[in-house]
């Protein structure tokens, strides 16, 4: 069953719809969606279980896509192009995949349609092994976290999930902060976010898959699943970047998508 996603509409234009990875939200993506917004319509979506979407005890890709679906008909959207990073990315391939009528052109950063070995598990432990009631700063959190996360820049990413509890719902003596990420569920159905998008057939339609150079997400060995799912795929490879190329060569991310987007189907 969908639920209706938390969501940021900007710019104006042919709809595009944008989806995070893993741990992230909307925000994530929003130096992309600065950058297209003057062409195009860019709904910046929050997945469930994550930002300021429902929680929910289900998570896969087919019913990730049907939020999106959902999404799309309560906004009155026949058509739309797709951009999804890491997660995202499977979920947009799913949606493609799944509804291929409702997408015009499909954009995917750094993720294969393949399942991918678990690689998260440190993370998920570390998470769900700091006692928020020991919380009363940003930095106790970092601090906890660096115990199983070595990059600051990546303990930062995460600590966007820590919101501070409103403190007339606080109880005295307890949690400052809480998970805005449904950590549970994120960890239960770690196996389902792991496996490939699938469908009934390929899509048919342009799609461009963006490799960051230095990250080992796309291979030469899974063109065969690429191009099978999606027969008329082209590839680039941003230099010098690894998984977070959108953040990391933001303007040259931005505009082989405009590239994409603009040309001729």
């Amino acid at each position: 069953m969908s639920v209706a996603l938390n969501h940021r509409i900007t710019g104006e234009g042919p709809p595009l719809i944008l989806l995070h990875g893993l741990f992230g939200s909307l925000e994530n993506l929003g130096g992309i969606a600065r950058r297209l917004e003057d062409q195009w319509q860019v709904h910046a979506l929050d997945e469930r279980n994550h930002g300021g979407s429902p929680h929910t005890e289900a998570m896969d890709y087919p019913t990730m896509a049907e939020d999106v679906i959902a999404y799309m008909d309560a906004q009155g959207i026949a058509k739309a192009s797709l951009l999804g990073h890491s997660m995202g990315g499977k979920v947009a391939m799913q949606v493609a995949l799944q509804a291929p009528e409702r997408v015009d052109k499909l954009i995917v950063a750094d993720i294969a349609p393949i399942s991918y070995k678990p690689h998260h598990d440190a993370i998920l432990e570390g998470l769900n092994g700091i006692d928020l009631n020991g919380v009363r700063s940003r930095q106790d959190a970092d601090k906890l976290m660096a115990g199983f996360v070595d990059i600051p820049g990546v303990r930062q990413f995460l600590l966007k999930n820590l919101e501070r509890i409103p403190r007339e719902q606080q109880e005295e003596g307890g949690a400052m902060f809480r998970w805005r990420l449904n950590l549970p569920v994120i960890d239960a159905c770690y196996e389902n976010l792991a496996r490939a998008p699938e469908g009934e057939g390929p899509f048919t339609g342009p799609v461009l898959f963006l490799k960051g150079a230095d990250s080992a997400y796309i291979q030469e060995k899974h063109r065969d699943d690429i191009q099978r799912l999606f027969p008329q795929a082209q590839l680039r490879i941003i230099q010098d970047t690894g998984h977070w190329l959108h953040a990391e060569k933001a303007d040259t991310f931005a505009a082989l998508c405009v590239r994409f987007l603009s040309a001729d189907s």
